[in-house]
């Protein structure tokens, strides 16, 4: 059966003060209404950690280190033209093999959101500064 939830840092204390003053799973069991094996498990966990605290470590290691994150979020901003694979590319000559697509997801998560600049039309010959006026007066 899957893990559904924790229980909460008090109860597995409380577990661990009536486990010391010599009471046994099953009655633990009882009176806290927790599972037999759970009982066990969080003694287990407390004679081998010697905490009943949430330990770190848990879930998939990030593949960007801070340090690279920071590099791409500079490098983006300096210039904001460059692709995503040129930023992967970069990365593999240090040493850090990613794909594009987690670059892309690391920018975004950033607040670095890839956008296309609009596309402005070209001014007519009437509205050209060489034809405007004014610019003949400046002379």
């Amino acid at each position: 059966m899957v893990k559904s939830r924790e229980w909460s840092r008090k109860t597995r204390e409380e577990v661990i003060t009536l486990h010391r003053k010599g009471n046994g799973y099953k009655k633990i069991a009882k009176m806290l209404n927790i599972p037999r094996e759970t009982i066990g498990s969080i003694i287990r966990k407390f004679k081998a950690k010697g905490t009943v605290e949430t330990l770190p470590g848990r879930g998939r290691k990030k593949m960007l280190t801070l340090t690279a994150v920071r590099y791409l979020k500079r490098r983006v901003e300096k210039s904001p033209c460059v692709t995503a694979e040129e930023l992967r590319k970069d990365l593999s000559d240090v040493g850090t093999e990613v794909s594009a697509q987690t670059i892309r997801r690391t920018l975004r998560n950033e607040g670095l959101h890839a956008r296309t600049p609009r596309r402005t039309p070209l001014l007519p010959p009437c509205q050209n500064s060489q034809a405007h006026p004014l610019a003949v007066s400046k002379e």
